[in-house]
């Protein structure tokens, strides 16, 4: 007789939440719904597993099936995002002084934190200007690649320079660093105690965007 040792329940209990990350992980910003064949493509998961993992997901309206079978994300997702919107720094003090500053630049300002080695886009306030460099609200960045995400790294302990520069100056300014027509200018944002909670950034064209 062959005796087959399960594994014990909490670790199949992790993997399986592990790849129901990887299911939602799976979406990109520029994703409206994906099939099963490329969520099974994105994740390596067999098609089985993900229909099965689906099921958890679909009640807890992290997932919704649409009539074609296709997936997109569900509205549980939305409410996590504005309950972490809100959990990193109060909006109410935030945005207004993010209006503030694109009603007087007439540029666009965003507000990121970091996420390990990379870098989110919190909130955001459009530019007036017709033409405008364009990042939303969910979208993830680079961190070492932009005055946003260099400050970020700089307040985090990143060594050398830009970054001791960064520190003692409290900004970054950026020109065609990720893209070769658009500048940006950041500062930090600090909470109490010093705190670093993210990176205010102002940006543009390079045309308009100068020190």
């Amino acid at each position: 007789m062959t005796v087959t040792q399960s594994k014990p329940a909490s670790t199949a209990g992790v993997a399986a939440l592990d790849r129901a990350i990887a299911i939602l992980d799976a979406f990109a910003t520029a994703d409206r719904s994906l099939s099963l064949a490329e969520i099974a493509a994105r994740t390596g998961l067999y098609k089985s597993t993900i229909l099965r993992l689906a099921k958890s997901l679909l009640r807890g309206q992290l997932l919704e099936r649409l009539d074609d079978g296709r997936y997109r994300v569900g509205p549980a997702t939305f409410r996590l995002g504005a309950l972490y919107q809100r959990s990193v720094v109060a909006i109410d003090i935030l945005l207004p002084i993010m209006r503030d500053l694109a009603e007087r630049s007439w540029e666009s300002v965003a507000f990121y934190v970091r996420s390990g080695d990379v870098r989110t886009c919190l909130y955001r306030v459009e530019s007036k200007h017709p033409i405008r460099y364009t990042i939303r609200e969910g979208d993830v960045l680079p961190l070492l690649a932009g005055s946003g995400g260099r400050v970020l790294a700089a307040f985090s302990g990143q060594q050398g320079e830009p970054y001791e520069t960064i520190r003692k100056t409290y900004h970054c300014l950026s020109v065609g660093d990720r893209d070769p027509e658009t500048a940006g200018v950041s500062a930090p944002v600090f909470g109490p105690g010093h705190t670093l909670l993210g990176a205010m950034t102002l940006s543009g064209p390079s045309t308009r965007v100068d020190a």
